[in-house]
């Protein structure tokens, strides 16, 4: 149907980090709605990113660029799929 994913993860911070974790999104087709970051509070630089996704995790598109993005970030947690709204 009509899903949207929420996830969020760490990386690393190295140049050109964020833009790593982002490429498995444009290998399979799969459009980025929002992209927040905080804070870790836990040492300076280190952030997590917060991102909701068009398609559900389980869909086989998303569920490989998952795959692909939890090999090259620190930490990863899938928050949830959901219905979108009209």
């Amino acid at each position: 149907g009509h899903d949207r994913t929420s996830i969020m993860f760490s990386i690393k911070d190295r140049v050109g980090a964020l833009h790593d974790m982002l490429v498995p999104f444009k290998k399979y087709g799969i459009n980025l709605t929002k992209i927040e970051s905080r804070p870790s509070k836990k040492k300076a630089w280190d952030y997590y990113f917060f991102v909701d996704l068009q398609g559900h995790y389980k869909d086989n598109r998303v569920r490989k660029a998952l795959q692909e993005l939890e090999d090259k970030c620190t930490y990863l947690k899938i928050l949830g799929s959901y219905p979108t709204g009209e």
